[in-house]
């Protein structure tokens, strides 16, 4: 009868201690660009983040070539810059909170990154129209391009759904990219490609 009761109390003891996997899983969250939304929401990423030689697949590789029109003149053919460093910024929507800081940042930075002799390029969804409004209004002095499907954006493992996800490649003058950006905090990016430049 003792033996009886003893098993009894186990199996009750078992049956009341929750199980470890019968604690709730955290539910998923879907990362979504800081521009993209409210200004008032901080951007859940702290700061900037290149891929170190060799982690990212396109570190040391040929940059794949383009040719895409640009608001303020000819079209930019890519081969066409080798020779020099080139900084080509992808950024999801024109006139945005995070994309006007990181293009104003840019902005304020221009006089250091042109004695660099590097060529900035901005790459986003919008059109022509609306890239030259965006630049008029902010007075940047560099090249604002029109990727609409996102196919350029692809060749540089850069997601899109519609715009493009924020993320920066810098291209050495041989034309091999130098560094990948696939995090970035606009507070600070600016600098940080005129480091990658070695401006002074």
């Amino acid at each position: 009868m003792k033996a009886r009761l003893l098993v009894l109390g186990c199996f009750t003891l078992a049956a009341c201690t929750p199980s470890p996997s019968s604690a709730p899983a955290p539910a998923a969250t879907e990362s979504t660009p800081a521009n993209i939304k409210a200004a008032s929401t901080p951007s859940s990423v702290p700061a900037s983040s290149a891929a170190p030689a060799g982690a990212d697949a396109l570190v040391g590789q040929v940059a794949p070539d383009f040719t895409l029109p640009a608001h303020d003149g000819p079209a930019m053919h890519l081969s066409a810059l080798k020779g020099k460093p080139v900084v080509l910024y992808f950024y999801p929507k024109d006139e945005t909170p995070g994309c006007t800081k990181e293009a104003c940042s840019f902005r304020d930075a221009w006089q250091a990154i042109a004695k660099t002799g590097a060529t900035l390029i901005g790459v986003s969804a919008d059109t022509l129209d609306s890239h030259k409004a965006f630049a008029e209004h902010y007075k940047l002095p560099f090249h604002l391009v029109s990727d609409p499907d996102g196919a350029i954006g692809k060749l540089y493992g850069v997601p899109f759904e519609g715009y493009h996800k924020r993320q920066t490649i810098v291209i050495g003058a041989d034309g091999k990219v130098l560094k990948v950006y696939r995090k970035v905090d606009v507070s600070v990016h600016a600098q940080e490609i005129l480091g990658d430049l070695g401006a002074t």
